[in-house]
């Protein structure tokens, strides 16, 4: 066979013994990266699983790359799962008055009860849909306040979650609310309800999911590690 392939015997042992070793050599992070994954219910990519490991090594010899554990999940025939697309649910085409954008995508905060954030995104339950809509303090990237509804209107969705939000954090006079130009947002009672509560309204811009990063972060990852992965059969 050497000869064929014209390399020397010497070579050919060379290799197959350090085929060997490499194979020993993985085995005990390829056991590692395979309870990461199955840990994180098969949701981590090597980024995550990097970091994952990482966290538990217990010397600085022990530090894996994250090129590696990229190369050995291909190896093991393991990936991240895709997350399925978006849909929009934006109800943008309304003649309610829309706010500027006071928040201008500074998602920092010094102190609670300044600057909060909120989305609403959606899932099945059955054969039919229900409604998520979050409240989020970026001080901290809590979720304080919250609702989840069989409807879309203003006021089992937005106005709930805001409800909840100032029943569980106090907002400090001047607090800037912001969210995309969902007609939730936009109609007059949720307009009041900020407006009693001394609150500023920010909107993001047209189409604009950027503006609100932080809220369709959070919903990216709800959705990726929970909400897609099973199957609801009443609210």
């Amino acid at each position: 066979m050497c000869k064929v392939l014209e390399v020397s015997r010497s070579g050919y042992y060379r290799w197959l013994k350090n085929r060997s070793f490499n194979k020993d050599r993985y085995a005990d992070l390829d056991a590692k990266i395979v309870t990461s994954y199955e840990k994180r219910r098969g949701n981590y990519g090597s980024p995550r699983i990097t970091v994952d490991l990482m966290q538990e090594q217990k010397s600085p010899e022990q530090k894996v790359s994250q090129s590696t554990i990229a190369r050995r999940m291909k190896v093991l025939k393991i990936s991240a799962k895709r997350r399925r697309k978006c849909v929009i649910t934006t109800q943008s085409k309304h003649n309610e008055p829309i706010a500027a954008n006071l928040l201008d995508r500074d998602f920092s905060a010094d102190e609670p009860g300044i600057k909060w954030v909120s989305d609403l995104t959606y899932f099945p339950i059955g054969a039919s849909w229900g409604y998520l809509t979050i409240v989020l303090d970026l001080a901290d990237r809590a979720v304080i306040g919250w609702s989840v509804s069989e409807n879309m209107t203003a006021q089992s969705t937005a106005e709930e979650a805001l409800r909840r939000a100032f029943k569980n954090r106090p907002a400090k006079p001047g607090l800037i609310f912001h969210s995309d130009r969902g007609v939730q947002y936009a109609c007059l009672n949720f307009r009041r309800l900020l407006a009693v509560n001394h609150c500023r309204q920010s909107m993001s811009r047209k189409g604009n999911c950027w503006d609100n990063a932080v809220a369709e972060s959070f919903f990216k990852t709800i959705k990726t590690e929970c909400l897609n992965k099973y199957r609801f059969e009443s609210l």
